[in-house]
């Protein structure tokens, strides 16, 4: 099921509650940007969050694709009618929510990480070393990397992967490597696939899982962006998922949760 299909089903109340007689009561557009130590590499961040109940709905997208008008036009907003909002970071902000209310990560995830509290620089080593484990990489094994970030990149190197990086933006990462534009090149030279749920927001995941399904190999998501969405999907073409909701770690110091979904075998 293509997410399209997924949010008609759930405006149709397919899924489970009536989205009609749930509301956005809170609406955030955030800009962040995130530069370590001793590094060239500054990742630039657009946030859009809507908060349904307890859970926050978030898709991070490009600049092009929202302002900060958009903070002021969605809360009080039915959740429903953000759903059939013509911008795709709203729709997908809004199925995150949709989804996080419904299947919450504390009660369906398969179990609970908790990045420890420290500096920007530890907590993103420990998300990506959880990630490269969960990912169960072996030695030599070719790993394309969709939506680059070095730390992950260092910890899929340390695992003794092959890193095949993939990204519309970075062009080389900090280890030196050229970061390929096109994933249709990775997605046909990989043994398995690591993707952020960036994808979501650009319009590339469905055609990562038709590719992952078409060739038999693995796909694990770490999602910020979409998270609840992404745990969705797996076992129907996501075997393995890092979901890590809002607040997310670069916006805080203390101690927050990553809730894993799947297993690689």
């Amino acid at each position: 099921m293509k997410i399209d299909e997924l949010i008609a089903k759930v405006v149709a109340g397919q899924i489970g509650e009536n989205p009609d007689a749930m509301h956005v009561t809170g609406a955030a557009y955030i800009f962040q940007t995130t530069q370590f130590p001793r590094t060239n590499t500054k990742y630039y961040n657009y946030y859009t969050l809507l908060r349904v109940n307890d859970y926050f709905g978030a898709c991070c997208h490009t600049k092009e694709q929202a302002d900060l008008k958009i903070a002021e036009d969605l809360s009080g907003t039915k959740l429903c009618d953000a759903l059939l909002d013509k911008r795709e970071n709203v729709k997908i902000a809004a199925l995150d929510a949709y989804l996080g209310n419904i299947k919450p990560h504390k009660k369906c995830s398969n179990r609970k990480v908790t990045i420890p509290a420290g500096t920007a620089v530890d907590r993103a080593n420990f998300r990506d070393k959880t990630i490269a484990e969960l990912a169960n990489i072996k030695k030599g094994e070719k790993v394309a990397l969709i939506g680059v970030v070095n730390p992950l990149v260092k910890a899929i190197n340390e695992r003794g992967g092959q890193c095949l990086p993939c990204d519309l933006d970075m062009k080389v990462t900090e280890s030196g490597q050229i970061v390929e534009p096109d994933m249709e090149v990775v997605l046909s030279q990989a043994d398995k696939v690591i993707s952020t749920a960036m994808t979501l927001s650009n319009g590339t995941f469905d055609r990562i899982r038709e590719r992952v399904i078409e060739r038999g190999i693995d796909l694990i998501i770490y999602g910020q962006t979409g998270s609840a969405i992404a745990a969705h999907y797996v076992g129907n073409g996501v075997t393995a998922v890092v979901a890590e909701p809002f607040p997310f770690s670069q916006f805080t110091t203390d101690e927050s949760n990553l809730y894993l979904y799947g297993e690689v075998k």
